[in-house]
């Protein structure tokens, strides 16, 4: 594969480059255009005029950072100029967007003098919330930086500085934790004398390594009072000199703990790794080659060697994106004067932490077989961890506050709920439904209980303190998976197989003694069918929500739920609905598991059944029963069913929602369908619950939206039984398990 022609042919595709310019308000009508520009824009301006602060208010500058370079130092590339680093600049804009959900324009000076490039992105600071510097050569950078942080009451932060320092301070944490070292008492020595290297060093003092116990080494060997005073060194290194003789690299790793390598590939041989301490921690960060190869560095010795690298292709990548996009965010929502080192010590804290929490499957999948469990080849987490958002952004506003530079206050709570939403509807939707199952937590059964996913959603159901779980299996194979996972986790867990369950199988015989079970048949199904199990523990009120069906076939996970504890009262159809959400409007989709061709009593009560549960999710239902017709447009049985549900439905004095059809579904989800041609319609807005003629239809919609439409789903959702039970789709991950039984939680709070 060439990948130098691959990339030229990717940025080079219409559009050129990587970022585009999208309008956030509508444009569409006269009126709209005199909001945007004259003459309404006049009252924002006079707005500001009087009070600067309300640009964060009226504008666009609270959610926008310059990114600014003049393309001195770029990447491997050296200095290659202002308008060969855009690529570069227009890269780092899409990473701040595609993880923090913040704007950027890049800013490419063609300036090389200090005074000159500080005056230029100084007079930009009404323009930016922030200043992200970028690829500016040492030491250069290090004064720009500084000048610019006193002139601008704007966050100004050089990334190629302190992110690094940041993910690597995070790993160093973690690792010394797993090495049973102390920060006090370990020995660093570097590899590189230029911004990364002093401002990791100069973090790493933040953090609590002495100052004293950093040796630095550049390519004319170890820094030492002796060369600063022959004025051989980078000023901003000179800190760093030590009252030692004069030596090599490999002299100075001579019983280290620690390596940080961010100078040039090859320089370090196994037998200087061999030199260091016992288990020694290795963080060889040069790229794209680093100073010492992952293989060799792990096989130079017999104990354990923590190893860090720059590189993708191995653990423990060391990449500042795991760092500035949520730095900024925290900034940003804080309206923060500077980004300072309590607010960067929080960073680095935030992820080491959340290195221990377990892994998303979404996270897992995307890296394959790499492992990510906490340990010596997982100590950071990975970049498309969307956790780290929620998890760092509110750490940095929460030091932002303490440390007092931020300008405005915000809810911890509500700005990580906040930040969620920013990765998705569905998340907007499933934290209103986890925040409800936090205020009466239930007991949750879990079927399938020896499966790795099911314990580890219990573990986190438990974390976040929306149920008690208790797994159905054999405690011994659960207790041996959950230590192999390394989970701070004690389950509960019910073994169908221990003998002493006899009550069940005598409520099970009992209902089903005339549908043709016998008592030793009732037996063996409690003790051999978790389905059975779990269902009549419900169905007894040992437990208060059920959920299987991970390791089965939908159908066959069904039955035992609706033979043992059947539809609700007043209930005789029960139906699968799926949630989609989009980026702006969620959708409720029924039926797309349960019923294959209902009739229009079935479709009437499924209807029911959808508005109750959009009201789970704080949605005011507005149901359209969907067909290939609109309103009697065409005359067949087909077309009949829904119309007569809908009858059904407005004759009913007991339904309290928006619902009608049959209509087409595009007549259902675009207003202007509705308003302009039927009127009459009683819906006043478009449908937010979608009910579909026959499961072909659910399930192949809700499949395509889905797939081609974007959509997230969540489900399928089992409505309409007497005590919340929901089968689980074969596959799913642990997250589809935790907002299942979220939602059932919910419902059990209502029963």
């Amino acid at each position: 594969m060439d990948v130098d022609e691959d990339a030229l042919e990717y940025h080079e595709q219409e559009p050129a480059g990587k970022l585009e310019i999208a309008t956030t308000k509508p444009t569409n009508t006269q009126r709209d255009l005199s909001l945007a520009y004259s003459p309404g824009v006049a009252a924002p301006c006079r707005r500001i005029a009087e009070n600067e602060n309300e640009a964060y208010q009226y504008t666009a500058k609270g959610n926008l950072v310059g990114v600014v370079s003049n393309g001195s130092a770029v990447l491997g590339l050296g200095d290659i100029g202002a308008q060969a680093s855009k690529p570069v600049m227009e890269g780092k804009g899409v990473l701040f967007k595609r993880f923090a959900d913040i704007d950027v324009f890049d800013v490419e000076l063609d300036e090389s003098d200090i005074d000159a490039f500080v005056r230029c992105v100084a007079a930009m600071e009404p323009t930016f919330g922030g200043i992200n510097l970028e690829d500016i050569a040492a030491p250069e950078c290090f004064e720009i930086e500084t000048r610019l942080r006193e002139k601008m009451d704007i966050p100004v932060f050089h990334d190629d500085q302190h992110g690094t320092a940041i993910i690597s301070g995070a790993a160093l944490l973690n690792a010394v934790e797993i090495t049973g070292k102390t920060l006090d008492d370990l020995r660093i020595v570097f590899s590189g004398a230029g911004a990364a290297a002093v401002s990791c060093a100069k973090f790493y003092v933040s953090l609590g390594v002495p100052h004293e116990n950093i040796v630095m080494s550049d390519i004319d060997g170890i820094l030492s009072e002796e060369r600063a005073q022959a004025g051989d060194l980078n000023p901003h290194a000179e800190p760093f000199a030590r009252g030692v003789e004069g030596g090599e690299l490999a002299s100075a790793m001579e019983d280290a703990d620690v390596f940080v390598g961010l100078s040039v590939g090859g320089v370090v041989s196994q037998d200087m790794v061999r030199s260091m301490a016992d288990d020694p921690i290795v963080f060889a960060m040069a790229n794209p080659d680093p100073e010492i190869g992952y293989v060799e560095a792990k096989n130079a010795r017999e104990d354990t060697v923590i190893m860090a690298t720059g590189r993708s292709d191995y653990p423990n990548m060391v990449n500042n994106v795991l760092g500035f996009p949520f730095l900024f965010r925290g900034a940003l929502d804080t309206r923060a004067t500077e980004i300072n080192e309590e607010m960067k010590v929080a960073a680095a804290e935030a992820l080491a932490d959340l290195a221990k929490k377990d892994v998303p499957d979404q996270v897992r999948d995307a890296y394959g077989d790499q492992p990510l469990q906490f340990g010596p080849e997982y100590i950071i987490p990975k970049p498309l961890d969307p956790r780290v958002l929620f998890e760092i952004a509110p750490a940095v506003a929460e030091a932002a506050m303490d440390s007092g530079v931020a300008r405005t206050e915000v809810d911890l709570e509500e700005y990580r709920e906040s930040l969620e939403a920013r990765l998705g509807k569905s998340r907007e939707m499933m934290r209103i439904v986890l925040n409800k199952a936090q205020t009466e937590p239930k007991r949750v059964a879990l079927g399938d209980g020896e499966d790795e996913k099911m314990i580890r959603a219990a573990a986190q159901m438990e974390e976040q303190g929306i149920a008690d779980p208790v797994l159905i299996g054999d405690e011994r194979q659960v207790e041996a998976t959950t230590i192999d996972l390394g989970l701070d986790f004690d389950p509960e867990v019910v073994d169908p197989e221990d003998g002493g369950h006899d009550g069940y199988a005598d409520r099970l015989y009992d209902l089903r003694k005339r549908k043709g079970v016998t008592r030793r048949e009732a037996t063996e199904l409690v003790q051999h069918d978790p389905d059975y199990f779990g269902s009549v523990m419900v169905e007894q009120g040992d437990a208060d929500v059920f959920l299987t069906g991970l390791a089965h076939h939908y159908p066959s996970a069904l039955r035992p739920p609706l033979e043992v504890v059947g539809t609700a009262p007043d209930t005789d159809y029960v139906a699968g609905v799926y949630m989609l959400t989009f980026k702006n409007r969620v959708i409720f989709c029924a039926d797309a598991t349960v019923n294959l061709d209902p009739s229009a009593d079935e479709l009437a009560e499924i209807t029911r059944h959808v508005a109750a549960l959009a009201r789970r999710f704080d949605v005011e239902p507005r149901a359209a029963l969907l067909s290939y017709s609109d309103f009697g447009s065409v005359q067949t049985a087909g077309s009949a069913k829904p119309r007569e549900a809908v009858s059904i439905l407005h004759d009913d004095p007991t339904v309290e929602f928006q619902v009608d059809g049959e209509m087409q579904a595009d007549t259902a989800v675009v207003d202007g369908i509705l308003d302009d041609t039927y009127g009459f319609s009683e819906l006043d807005g478009p449908a937010n619950c979608l009910v579909f003629p026959n499961l072909e239809a659910g399930n192949i919609v809700y499949k395509l939206l889905q797939r081609l439409g974007g959509a997230d789903a969540v489900g399928p959702i089992l409505v309409g039984m007497d005590d919340p039970v929901h089968i689980l789709q074969r596959g799913d991950d642990v997250k589809d398990i935790v907002n299942l039984a979220s939602v059932a939680i919910v419902e059990a709070q209502e029963n």
